[in-house]
């Protein structure tokens, strides 16, 4: 009797990003759909939620609890340098247990947002570098990736592409970037975002108010790169992104605000605060699900976090995009929309409020785009759970099973 496969799925999932969640969830899908059998679980920042949500049981990424945290005392810095040291263990010991483990989609492999090595990084080289020792297929499937100028979490990165056993994209800026940080990627394909995999509204979902205008907002410093002028930056996109929304109300239109994390509230909070109109609401979004409903319940969509787009065209709906990385401008270009990119990182209320109206002119134009568009990569990624599937689940072949099955 064959011994079922065991798969792992690893990140920074149940921590509050709904992106990353839902990338878990188009896996999961795949797996229950394609690959009944195979036993999950996961490793991951938020164990409780993911097990509550998704029903598999699920470990705590980091020994340490304060792991993402500044560590200002001594106590928590000898906590975290400890931390990193039993964490190999930890990682070893549930690398060992799987046959194969999947880093579901998400920017692994980028650092367009605040990042130290010793971090994230460090977590998915000790994957890599464990599942290479004990012979685990290591797939980062779907990933996003960007150039990396601090020459620690660039070591890191490079070093975990090379040892994982399988690598796909989200985009072909992806697949350049690691080529040009040393990776051979001649085998990596491309293919679209994970979160594209996930059931679309139904047609007869509730329509929102008349005039209806989602503004998907981010608690947003700049990226990596950013931090001296981080502050400087954040306090530029949320007036820019407050002035837009006043304007809106001004001409009588319903806006609704959307997160992508739970850190994106405060942002929520401020422009509540400022703008302070009953046409102003908030919407309580707990998955990539959620997001696409009130999405498509909206005439336009204005959004600043990756997945937020992605919820946004993925529902059909006519969207502008506050773009803070390469990746943004890629997803609208790839969908017929990048004419419609507006730097994040200086928001410029007037202008923002130009292009929108621009948008809203061709919006039964651009929903047809967004319909063949969808319908393409329905398509590209059947071929992408096709190519996972003849990569990590060939007949016969996972070590486990052969072990047990030699076994008297």
């Amino acid at each position: 009797m064959r011994t079922p496969v065991r798969v792992g799925v690893f990140g920074l999932l149940g921590s509050g990003n709904l992106g990353n969640d839902g990338s878990l969830e188009a896996v999961l899908g795949y797996l229950r759909a394609e690959h009944p059998e195979a036993v999950v679980d996961a490793l991951c920042g938020g164990p409780g939620v993911v097990t509550a949500r998704y029903g598999i049981p699920a470990t705590r990424l980091h020994w340490y609890r304060g792991e993402y945290r500044t560590a200002s005392r001594v106590g928590s810095i000898a906590g975290k340098g400890l931390g990193k040291l039993v964490d190999v263990v930890r990682t070893a010991a549930w690398v060992r247990r799987h046959d194969v483990v999947i880093v579901p989609g998400m920017g692994v492999l980028e650092a367009t947002l605040p990042l130290r090595p010793w971090g994230f990084p460090y977590s998915l080289f000790l994957l890599c570098a464990t599942g290479r020792l004990f012979g685990t297929r290591v797939a980062l499937v779907g990933v996003g990736a960007a150039a990396i100028r601090d020459r620690a979490t660039r070591a890191l990165v490079r070093r975990s592409a090379r040892l994982a056993a399988y690598r796909s994209y989200r985009d072909t800026l992806s697949r350049d970037a690691m080529r040009q940080m040393g990776v051979d990627t001649a085998r990596d394909q491309v293919h679209p975002d994970l979160a594209f995999a996930l059931p679309a509204p139904p047609a007869g979902a509730p329509s929102g108010s008349p005039g209806l205008v989602c503004v998907g907002v981010m608690d947003f410093h700049g990226g990596n790169d950013d931090r001296a002028r981080a502050e400087e930056i954040h306090r530029r996109y949320l007036d820019g992104t407050t002035r837009f929304v006043r304007a809106l109300v001004e001409d009588g239109r319903p806006v609704r605000l959307l997160t992508g994390d739970a850190c994106d509230a405060s942002v929520v909070a401020a422009i509540l605060d400022a703008v302070d109109s009953p046409l102003v609401t908030a919407a309580e979004a707990a998955s990539l699900a959620d997001l696409m409903r009130e999405t498509a319940a909206a005439e336009t969509v204005v959004a600043t976090r990756y997945h937020n787009l992605v919820c946004a065209l993925k529902s059909g709906t006519p969207t502008l995009a506050l773009t803070y990385a390469a990746k943004s401008d890629a997803l609208m270009d790839r969908m017929g929309l990048g004419a419609y990119c507006h730097p994040a990182r200086e928001v410029d209320a007037d202008r923002l409020l130009e292009q929108f109206r621009a948008l809203e002119k061709r919006s039964a134009e651009l929903r047809q785009t967004l319909a063949e568009r969808n319908r393409l990569i329905a398509r590209q990624l059947r071929d992408q759970f096709t190519s996972l599937t003849a990569a990590l689940f060939p007949a016969d072949d996972h070590p486990h099973a052969r072990t047990r099955q030699e076994t008297p």
